[in-house]
């Protein structure tokens, strides 16, 4: 039997968010984004927000399956909003505090459908960052 996939979003603040990549990325989880990449560009006093959007079973991994793949919006120290994936137990989605009104729910996950891809985001910062070269005479 598939477990339910609970029809909800959390809040969390940047520290929480951290340590939820952290436990995936020590328990091999392979939707996760790197827990120094996050560092360096979250905003520190942010909030993002998981949304979970399919049960993801690894029959060879009983000992972590099933997990919520969930949505991230995260908001970065630019101020916008980026899309990511992070896998997270059950157990460990149940513990999050349920925070959001319906309307702050619908409001995110328009958020989320507008939202560029983590990737995206980064590849244009490194875009910007290159130097721009100019043609010769």
């Amino acid at each position: 039997m598939t477990p339910t996939l609970p029809r909800t979003i959390r809040a969390v603040d940047t520290d929480r968010l951290l340590a939820l990549e952290q436990e995936a990325a020590s328990l091999g989880f392979s939707q996760r984004l790197p827990v120094d990449w996050l560092q360096e560009h979250l905003a520190a006093e942010a909030t993002h927000y998981l949304l979970p959007t399919l049960v993801h079973q690894l029959r060879h991994r009983p000992d972590v399956s099933p997990q919520w793949r969930c949505q991230l919006l995260l908001t970065v120290s630019t101020g916008e909003q980026i899309w990511g994936l992070l896998d997270v137990l059950p157990d460990t989605f149940d513990k999050l505090t349920e925070s959001l009104g319906e309307a702050s729910k619908k409001d995110i996950v328009n958020r989320i459908e507008r939202a560029v891809t983590q990737r995206e985001w980064a590849e244009r910062l490194t875009d910007d960052a290159a130097p721009k070269q100019t043609p010769r005479d």
